[in-house]
């Protein structure tokens, strides 16, 4: 058996890393896609966030024991 064969049989061997493929554009065209519909929907819910702060809501129920605020 050559020397030159042994290296090469064990680096394809259960324990070898693996080359990870290059990803494809498609990939990275997709991922962008992705960030910017997140991105639009962490935007909508930020407004809408704003817009319930600055809308005033119910007064909260006094705690028991407490009077009622007019």
């Amino acid at each position: 058996m050559p020397q030159d064969d042994a290296p090469e049989a064990e680096a394809h061997g259960p324990s070898a890393p693996r080359a990870r493929p290059a990803a494809p554009q498609g990939l990275l065209r997709q991922m962008e896609e992705l960030m910017a519909a997140l991105d639009a929907d962490r935007s909508r819910l930020d407004a809408d966030l704003r817009t319930a702060e600055q809308t005033p809501g119910p007064s909260p129920a006094p705690a028991e024991g407490e009077p009622r605020r007019p």
